[in-house]
């Protein structure tokens, strides 16, 4: 067996699906600092199966536009918005088969829950300090104005795993 994914070098991006473009857009660039890059779409196949080969979605299914979005110069969001005869609007709790979140790391965690709180972010409690392996971290998740689930970190002086031991 090999060690794994042939070529794997990085994380190439995140993509998510959002109920309006234009708001998840309005958020990400004027709240959290993304860099709006571009858009693609609109996207469907009237006449195939294209759809639900090639994205597993309803073969009726239209993309109806796609944003992509820079975001601490590093990470880059494939941001959705469809259209589907099937389509479900309930979003995973992270308890669900399919649940997730978005970390986001930050240099001052409590200067950013302030920011956040300021523009009317929903902020779920304070933040919590991780113990063991990854003791020296901090974080608290945020929602999204569609609910999905966000988290900031921050560990300015790293986390326990990764200090050396002391004589080594």
């Amino acid at each position: 067996m090999s060690g794994g994914l042939p070529g794997l070098t990085r994380l190439d991006h995140i993509g998510f699906t959002v109920p309006d473009l234009e708001e998840a857009s309005r958020f990400l660039v004027d709240v959290l600092g993304c860099e709006y890059m571009y858009t693609l779409g609109p996207f469907r196949h009237d006449d195939s199966d294209w759809m639900l080969e090639h994205l597993n979605v309803d073969p009726r299914a239209v993309m109806r536009e796609l944003h992509f979005f820079r975001c601490g110069g590093q990470a880059v969001f494939e941001v959705f918005e469809y259209a589907a005869p099937d389509q479900r609007t309930e979003l995973p709790r992270n308890s669900d088969i399919g649940g997730h979140h978005v970390a986001l790391y930050v240099e001052d965690l409590d200067v950013a829950v302030d920011y956040l709180r300021a523009n009317g972010v929903t902020v779920l409690g304070d933040p919590t300090a991780s113990r063991g392996p990854s003791e020296g971290q901090r974080w608290v998740y945020f929602l999204a104005p569609w609910g999905m689930q966000f988290e900031l970190v921050s560990y300015p002086n790293g986390k326990a795993f990764d200090r050396q031991p002391s004589g080594s």
